[in-house]
């Protein structure tokens, strides 16, 4: 009876050890999974700023030589009759289709 006693407790002991042991694995590997899926969405939220700030950049590189065009007076006067049809005195605009 001493032995079925000390069998049934070291049963118990392996039991509740390996019970903790894979609670333990699972929520170890549920973390890691977790912040895997973080990381991967993190590089693809980098990824897709790295595209639109190489395409910011652009846009001021673009804009930077606008305002130096626009520096200049007979640009503007150039722009100003071609965008909004302005003439000098005794010019006639003709807007040809």
């Amino acid at each position: 009876m001493a032995k079925s006693k000390k069998r049934r407790k070291r049963i118990m002991r392996y039991l509740v050890l390996g019970m903790t042991s894979i609670i333990i694995i699972v929520l170890t590997t549920f973390t890691l999974g977790k912040y895997w899926v973080e990381i991967y969405s993190k590089y693809q939220e980098k990824k897709q700023l790295d595209k639109e700030l190489l395409s910011l950049k652009e846009e001021e590189e673009t804009l930077k030589v606008d305002v130096d065009k626009l520096q200049d007076p007979d640009y503007i006067a150039r722009y100003a009759r071609e965008k909004y049809f302005y003439s000098k005195d005794g010019e006639y605009v003709l807007r040809i289709p």
